[in-house]
């Protein structure tokens, strides 16, 4: 039986987990779509848009519905990262964060469920750090945490529709998301080295991180299942923490996570 090609719209789609995803599913023989701000390496069904436009994101998805008639598959998956004391980042920063990587969801969602019917998926793509909060990168934590509930809340109005809606949350990916971090290593008494420690601490692993390859099978997987989870975890590790994370007291967590997460 041949399959049928599906029409697969995919934000931030030029690079990290996006450009992974670009290519697995075009060579799954589905039809891609994709969003992003530039296009450097000059993929075709491209669009340029700024997923924090909503203006923008609004008159994309109408010519992308005008073109295409429906979308099967959103994958929302355009954000990036913000490391810093949360005293110290300034309101200019949390709030771009936010803008991209929680209200782009939303937009991108309101304007593409026009064009989407029965069966068709929606996946948001957040992280780990949703459930698992680091020092000096909570308002990254709380802006995937926050994607994590809005696509729960998704789910449900979408569910009389028989329109899947699934949050995918990979661990580490060796992407540019680390490069591309806009980091404030801005400090003082309370402080002192442990903002930068921490931030190097981290970074330095970039060689054990899983291939974003990894993380595109995964999202792809979830775009054919009838009934996908509203949630899940990429990485091996990170489901185990994810156990341990359930039948452990909070302040144990947070503590174990300070200390070695924590900078020095």
């Amino acid at each position: 039986m041949k399959n049928i090609v599906r029409n697969v719209v995919i934000t931030g789609g030029t690079s990290g987990i996006g450009e992974a995803c670009v290519e697995y599913f075009k060579n799954k023989g589905d039809n891609v779509i994709v969003l992003a701000r530039k296009n450097p390496n000059n993929l075709p069904n491209f669009y340029a848009c700024d997923v924090s436009n909503e203006e923008q994101v609004m008159q994309t998805f109408n010519e992308i519905g005008a073109k295409y008639t429906y979308i099967d598959v959103l994958i929302n998956n355009a954000g990036f990262g913000l490391s810093g004391a949360t005293e110290l980042v300034n309101n200019k920063d949390s709030k771009n964060l936010f803008d991209v990587n929680f209200f782009g969801v939303v937009n991108c969602y309101k304007y593409a469920l026009q064009f989407m019917k029965e069966g068709s998926s929606i996946i948001n793509v957040s992280s780990v750090c949703a459930f698992f909060p680091l020092p000096f990168r909570g308002f990254y934590c709380a802006s995937k945490s926050a994607v994590n509930l809005i696509s729960y809340s998704m789910r449900m109005e979408c569910a009389p529709l028989k329109i899947k809606v699934c949050s995918v949350c990979p661990g580490d990916t060796k992407t540019n998301f680390t490069k591309n971090r806009v980091k404030n290593f801005e400090t003082n008494e309370r402080y002192g080295d442990r903002i930068k420690n921490a931030a190097e601490g981290i970074d330095s692993k970039e060689d054990k991180r899983m291939s974003p390859k990894v993380v595109s099978k995964a999202i792809y997987k979830v775009s054919k299942k009838h009934r996908p989870k509203p949630y899940i975890i990429v990485g091996a590790k990170y489901k185990m923490l994810n156990f341990f994370n359930k039948i452990l007291p909070l302040s144990w967590f947070l503590f174990f996570t300070q200390k070695f997460f924590g900078g020095k």
